[in-house]
């Protein structure tokens, strides 16, 4: 059978798939091969999609004008395809749940959410449970429900948040559009319905808005053709044209297990260091952990880095094969200290809001109990009960840094990777503005940029070199701290959130609620606990990079 053309039909997540895993979905010979179980959370986020839709297709069904077909999507493929065929071919207005008969000539299946006729075709909308604009200006909208793009205006209000992704599905349906004989002449584009539900924004598929000039059908057109190739070849079992790497696609990956046992079996660099340079370094000979340690980082590097320095990558080999999780960059550890500290670690739950403030206060006595403390909401988000949390939470860390300064003492505010936290700030601001206790923009900016507000990822990213990641719940253990809950860990704090509030129909558990809150407060107090660790001696026995 090697090398007998096999009939293979992509979809379009392919483009964003890694390679390898393309390959391995198409490999007869993984059948049956032992893979990573379904992931909770990634199942409920699928689940929650189609609520989405499901929300979105009643609402414009009720509105629609010109006719309106939904493919049942409980049928059989072919039978879809032929429905979606039937009402193309009649001119309907609007056809949800389009599924499209096989391109067989350019390797393709598929289907999207929504289909609107316009004078020259069909032009595809898809829904998703993100949001797809930001605050600014530029978006070209129309404002539901009216999916025309022929209506659409640039948007003094919004600016197109980047979504690559979105794009690129927009451009396989564009393909497919064009091969079933539907597509628009003149014109390639599509819209995106997002969370708030409010707009639909238009994309020009061939504006020139890609890095090097290139548009989104160029970009597209490119990763297609290579995940084509290499789901050919898997399928006729040839030459494999992808082999595994470490991404970060990795950790969610189905496939992960099996790529895990081949990368471990050849000591492969990848388990280091990621992305172009394990890429760079095995075509520069440098294909194992091995060969990286064995490396004089006074000598000239084999390749430019990307990703890391020469140095850098030289001890994490080291530190892999030594066992060690992390290892000091520095002589002298240090991390900003303060009389009064208050440890600071937020819950969201997608991009609906940010349901809980957790806050742990510790040093000197300022008149206030030290201690845990938690601003919350337990209505369902979005909610405007989201604004008092938020303000109460503000109010009283208003009022612990106020209290230190009246005393004469310093004080600094601690979290772990302030991305996330930063972005709460700054969209809970925006989103409350006026609101009773919600500070203005301005207000937030001054605390964000000052040297009150600390992030502990950006110091331990500055002075270790982590060989297993620099998650908190990877680097905190060095510092001896556990967490009570075994299943401790962002996806999972989401299931136990829908639970707590409801969300899928039941009463709210209450069991839950104190788990969410339980789990809160370890992460701010592994964060405290890290911080003294790195203050003490305890963080200097860690071996040195240039010791290893």
């Amino acid at each position: 059978m090697n090398g007998m053309a096999v009939e293979v039909l992509l979809d379009a997540g392919v483009v964003t798939r890694c390679r390898r895993r393309v390959h391995l979905d198409h490999d007869p010979t993984m059948r049956g091969a032992e893979l990573a179980p379904p992931d909770p959370a990634a199942e409920q986020r699928i689940a929650d999609a189609q609520a989405h839709r499901a929300r979105i297709a009643e609402w414009l069904r009720a509105e629609a004008q010109g006719g309106w077909v939904a493919v049942p999507p409980e049928l059989p493929a072919a039978e879809r395809a032929e429905l979606t065929r039937a009402a193309l071919a009649d001119g309907v207005a609007l056809v949800w749940g389009a599924t499209f008969p096989a391109d067989r000539d350019g390797g393709r299946r598929g289907g999207i959410n929504l289909l609107v006729r316009t004078t020259g075709g069909y032009a595809p909308v898809l829904v998703v449970r993100h949001r797809i604009t930001d605050p600014g200006s530029g978006a070209r909208t129309t404002v539901l429900p009216d999916v025309d793009p022929d209506r659409a205006e640039t948007d003094a209000k919004r600016k197109v948040r980047s979504h690559p992704r979105d794009q690129l599905r927009l451009a396989h349906v564009r393909r497919l559009l064009e091969a079933a004989g539907y597509a628009e002449p003149d014109r390639a584009v599509g819209g995106v319905v997002g969370l708030d539900a409010d707009v639909v924004v238009w994309h020009d598929l061939t504006a020139p808005t890609w890095p090097g000039g290139r548009s989104a059908l160029d970009e597209y057109d490119e990763r297609f053709a290579d995940r084509l190739a290499v789901a050919r070849a898997a399928a006729s079992r040839a030459e494999a044209l992808a082999e595994p790497s470490r991404i970060l696609e990795c950790k969610r990956c189905p496939w992960w297990p099996v790529c895990e046992a081949d990368l471990v079996r050849a000591r492969d660099v990848s388990l280091v260091v990621r992305g172009e340079d394990a890429v760079e370094l095995r075509r520069a000979g440098v294909s194992t952990v091995d060969k990286l340690a064995a490396l004089d980082p006074a000598d000239e590097s084999p390749i430019q880095w990307t990703g890391t320095t020469f140095e850098d990558g030289v001890a994490l080999a080291r530190a892999w094969l030594a066992d060690l999780t992390v290892v000091r960059r520095v002589e002298k550890v240090h991390v900003p200290r303060a009389d009064v500290e208050v440890d600071i670690d937020m819950e969201s739950f997608g991009d609906s809001g940010a349901y809980l403030w957790g806050c742990l206060l510790s040093g000197a006595d300022i008149g206030v109990e030290p201690g845990y403390r938690a601003f919350v909401t337990w209505e369902p988000l979005p909610t405007d009960d989201e604004a008092r949390s938020f303000a109460r939470f503000w109010a009283w860390l208003s009022d612990v840094r106020a209290r230190a300064e009246a005393a004469g003492l310093t004080f600094r505010a601690y979290c772990y990777n302030a991305l996330a936290e930063n972005r709460w700030l700054y969209a809970s601001v925006e989103r409350f503005a006026g609101a009773e206790g919600v500070p203005t923009r301005g207000e937030m900016r001054r605390f964000v940029d000052s040297d009150e507000w600390v992030d502990l990822f950006r110091s331990v990213s500055d002075q270790f070199l982590c060989s297993r990641g620099k998650g908190l719940k990877v680097v905190a253990p060095v510092a001896g701290f556990t967490w009570r809950d075994p299943e401790a860990g962002g996806e999972a704090s989401m299931r136990w959130y829908r639970d707590a509030v409801g969300m899928d129909g039941g009463p709210p558990d209450l069991g839950q609620r104190e788990r969410l809150l339980r789990y809160n407060e370890d992460d701010v107090r592994a964060t405290r606990a890290l911080r003294v660790w790195m203050s003490e001696e305890a963080a200097h026995a860690v071996p040195f990079m240039g010791e290893l």
